[in-house]
């Protein structure tokens, strides 16, 4: 007899800032479409294509579903099948030798947004790793420098609601792509200039929003500091500051102007690589227009001036005086708005043991000896296409005395290194808490089919390693436990609305007004325009400007932007085909390059063999690779974070993605395979 079709709600805990509500048909245990659901406002029944998707990797040939060691050399992916009860007594054993011959410290765990929802991170699995003593790990890829300004100079106030754009008479898009990472922005900004507000893009690409934006900064990377700093000299100049508002609730004023007065519209246009007339024309409309709303994004933190080019541009609406009206002020990371504090529900007390910068993960698995890293446990992550400094990660992954176990859901190019992987549940196969970051939502993610194969949630395996290892006397946790474990640790209030599956909007209500509905919740409720309590790393401290790292052997910035195929590296298995640097006609044209042309991309650090497209859809001087690609995705092996050095940015000790300066030459060579090549530029793969 057929199976019945029915349509189950949940919810998408993907690192987007959307958190988008589901409706999914499932036929048995098939998932056969995932739509978007009404349920959440913001949603408004439409969804990405990744995660339409999704259901794909549920039943993916790559899908890991069940535990397996290794029986080849590392990264030839060769495993033997092992039951669940034998793959928790090796880790178990494992990780009693480390402790007994090199200490906890020895120990790595090492994940970050493949599910950001909370119960998939922060739960048992901290708790397991604090009772361990194991090095701890400083989630910094991502959001670090941004999170690291934003806490400093507004205590991470929220911001401004997408529905509240429409009452914007100015929006400028600065160093995000919404049309790309944050899909349900896009209708209230095209209605918002429908209705005449004016549309300004601060990218070093014509994404799709600034194609059809007023105004387009293609500045070049890592230089929106001193943009931005420009613009506030301006502000300050032409008594456009408003300076009852500076008294009122800021700290820092004299500084921060003081830091911004050498730099002209002149100088910045310089070094930005635009006109100083457009720079003019963007402080002037800024400075005449309210409500203007500022979407700062975390494109402009990927480089060494990645932090103070955040304070910057945060600095704007307090210096302008654009708060206080519905529309104005800026939008950053907006999870502060909810009351969620993870210790509230840790059951293992923080303990001072190393702190490793995930950022360099191939020093700490190279160079680090006081203690080693001799056991690495890697889940919600694909370090291997995700870190900076791809081939110092290969090599410590191919170190034999490195015990590596991958807790995925399918086989990444981390999990060839593995010597033991295990097979994790997808959102589709598990609960979740899913808690938006732009839109103010907090929703139930619920399972919408029985676990597939032998997979396992989180929490069941970090808490029976827990008991085995002797480290926890009652039970391992189940789901639901932890699921109430978490909801417990949330205010009365929400935690009822959350276990009734209903769409659950914050304490500040669900289009708080800036200065209004919210201030800083700093120390002194004000604003910090010079926080000097800022540890920066950057010469000549606080909106210190460092120059470009380009050199003439290495002149090309190389930045790798979110694509609309992958979240990070997430999906990354369902993408076939061959990636694509794109690059300016200008550079080009020297280098006897041409649209469909192999071309290898490379510096001091490594090389990428891919294709190339030719546009002028991308500032010269730089050139742009897609984030998260896997090895499938080039000719070589090497993808773009083999080019990206390890460096720190001023502040939060970030990722310095967009530092790495390459060179790009054509591959004139009969190695490659000319037809095969040919056909695949014909097939479009």
């Amino acid at each position: 007899m057929p199976w019945s079709r029915s349509t189950v709600h949940t919810a998408c805990p993907l690192d987007c800032p959307d958190a988008c509500s589901l409706a999914a048909s499932v036929e048995g245990n098939r998932v056969v479409k995932i739509e978007g659901s009404r349920r959440n406002s913001v949603t408004r029944g439409f969804i990405c294509a990744k995660v339409r998707r999704f259901g794909e990797r549920v039943s993916h040939p790559q899908r890991l579903s069940h535990p397996a060691l290794r029986t080849g050399p590392k990264g030839r992916g060769a495993f033997q099948r092992v039951d669940w009860r034998d793959a928790i007594e090796t880790i178990a054993r494992r990780i009693e030798d480390v402790r007994r011959d090199w200490g906890g410290e020895a120990i790595l765990p090492f994940s970050y947004g493949g599910s950001n929802g909370l119960l998939t991170q922060d739960t048992t699995d901290r708790d397991l790793f604090r009772r361990l003593g194991a090095s701890r790990l400083a989630r910094t890829v991502c959001a670090a420098p941004t999170g690291a300004a934003h806490a400093a100079m507004y205590g991470k106030m929220p911001g401004v609601a997408y529905d509240d754009y429409l009452h914007a008479r100015l929006i400028v898009i600065w160093g995000a792509n919404p049309s790309i990472s944050s899909i349900h922005l896009v209708p209230f900004i095209r209605e918002a200039q429908r209705r005449g507000a004016k549309l300004v893009v601060v990218d070093p690409r014509r994404t799709q929003l600034a194609r059809h934006a007023d105004m387009h900064l293609a500045v070049r990377p890592g230089t929106d500091l001193p943009l931005a700093l420009s613009i506030i000299r301006y502000l300050f100049e032409t008594r456009h500051a408003d300076e009852a508002f500076l008294a009122q609730h800021t700290t820092g004023a004299d500084r921060l102007r003081a830091a911004a007065t050498s730099w002209t519209f002149e100088r910045a246009a310089h070094v930005c690589g635009v006109a100083a007339e457009q720079i003019a024309a963007l402080a002037e409309l800024y400075a005449a227009t309210s409500p203007a709303v500022i979407r700062c994004g975390w494109g402009l933190e990927r480089n060494r001036n990645g932090g103070h080019a955040v304070l910057s541009v945060l600095a704007l609406p307090a210096v302008a005086g654009k708060f206080g009206v519905r529309g104005g002020g800026f939008t950053m990371s907006n999870s502060r708005a909810w009351p969620v504090d993870g210790e509230r529900w840790a059951h293992a007390p923080e303990v001072p043991t190393r702190i490793v910068n995930m950022s360099q993960l191939g020093r700490a698995l190279t160079d680090y000896q006081d203690p080693p890293i001799k056991l690495l446990f890697v889940y919600n992550c694909n370090p291997l296409a995700t870190m900076p400094d791809q081939n110092r990660v290969l090599k410590g992954l191919l170190r034999d005395d490195l015990f590596t176990i991958v807790f995925d859901q399918v086989q990444t190019d981390t999990a060839a290194y593995a010597d033991l992987v295990l097979p994790a549940t997808t959102f589709l196969e598990h609960y979740d808490v899913a808690r938006g970051y732009g839109a103010y939502s907090l929703q139930l993610v619920r399972p919408i089919i029985d676990t597939v194969g032998e997979a396992r949630t989180n929490s069941e395996v970090f808490s029976e390693l827990a008991e085995n290892l002797g480290l926890r006397d009652e039970p391992p946790e189940l789901e639901a436990e932890t699921l109430l474990r978490v909801a417990g640790g949330l205010p009365e209030e929400i935690q009822g609305a959350l276990l009734s599956d209903e769409v659950v909007t914050p304490p500040c209500g669900p289009a708080p007004v800036q200065f209004v509905d919210l201030h800083p919740p700093t120390a002194d409720g004000k604003v910090h325009l010079f926080p000097e309590h800022l540890p920066s790393t950057a010469p000549g401290g606080l909106y210190a400007f460092q120059p470009d790292p380009a050199t003439r052997e290495f002149p090309l910035a190389l930045i790798s932007p979110a694509t609309e195929k992958t979240i990070s590296s997430t999906l990354g298995e369902l993408r076939h085909d061959i990636s694509r640097l794109l690059m300016h006609p200008t550079d080009a044209d020297p280098r006897g390059i041409t649209t469909d042309d192999a071309i290898r991309v490379f510096n001091q650090h490594g090389e990428v063999h891919c294709l190339v497209t030719i546009s002028d859809a991308i500032t010269p001087g730089t050139v742009s690779l897609p984030k998260g690609l896997w090895r499938h995705h080039v000719l070589g092996h090497s993808t773009g974070n083999a080019l990206v050095p390890d460096q720190l940015s001023d502040l939060g000790g970030g990722a310095c993605f967009n530092d790495a300066r390459v060179q790009v030459a054509k591959i004139v060579s009969a190695a490659l395979g000319d037809d095969s090549l040919a056909l695949w530029v014909a097939s479009g793969r």
